[in-house]
């Protein structure tokens, strides 16, 4: 039987291969919610943390922008309450608070586990619309620096990312990210799968940083 890792224990995985994540820290308590937002300098990202709601969004779980204090309890509150309301028995880890990442490049990056083929890792267009756009390319693993690039070129993505709208975004960063990616997917062969969007690329130079991680195990 599958299972999701809670959102935390994905980043900290991902955290491990040295992929970039925006920070984030786990409070159980209002208080602790509130230290955490002081530490990351609100405005601030909540959202539930708990492997039995992955939709987190759907379900109301997730506060963008939360500017002070007082809005921090109130989206703590809000946040319990709406993940009892939309999975009553779901074993509730906490409440992220993760830094508000300045928005770049949306792409995507994964995996998914072929029944016949095995791993097959994936990049291309990411944000809301991913289902809609399939903007991505696909690759059976192990994957080279060569094939990483190649992947690349197959997507609508790359004209952005080389500069088509003026700014040229961090290729090389994302480039050594699947590579990295590729190496965690070998070495845990318990995962099914690995969903990491959006993964913001910044201006060339300035890397990159992902935003929501997803992490399936057999």
């Amino acid at each position: 039987m599958s299972k999701f890792l809670n959102e935390l224990d994905a980043r900290n995985l991902l955290s491990q291969y040295e992929i970039s994540m925006a920070k984030s820290f786990l409070s159980k308590t209002i208080e602790e919610a509130k230290e955490a937002a002081q530490k990351l300098e609100l405005p601030v990202v909540m959202k539930i943390l708990s492997s039995d709601i992955i939709h987190k969004t759907e379900a109301g779980c997730v506060f963008v922008g939360v500017k002070t204090e007082e809005e921090v309890e109130e989206a703590f509150t809000k946040i319990c309450d709406n993940a009892n309301h939309y999975n009553p028995d779901a074993k509730i880890d906490g409440v992220l608070i993760q830094e508000m990442a300045p928005a770049g490049l949306e792409a995507i990056i994964g995996m998914k586990k072929d029944p016949q083929f095995g791993p097959v890792i994936m990049v291309g267009s990411g944000g809301i619309y991913v289902e809609v756009f399939k903007d991505v390319a696909l690759r059976l693993l192990p994957i080279t620096r060569l094939d990483a690039s190649k992947m690349l070129t197959e997507t609508k993505l790359s004209q952005i990312i080389n500069g088509a709208r003026g700014t040229v975004y961090d290729k090389e960063t994302l480039i050594n990210t699947l590579l990295k990616l590729s190496n965690l997917i070998i070495e845990n062969p318990t995962i099914e799968e690995i969903d990491i969007n959006p993964f913001f690329l910044y201006e060339e130079g300035k890397g990159a940083k992902g935003v929501d991680a997803l992490i399936k195990l057999a």
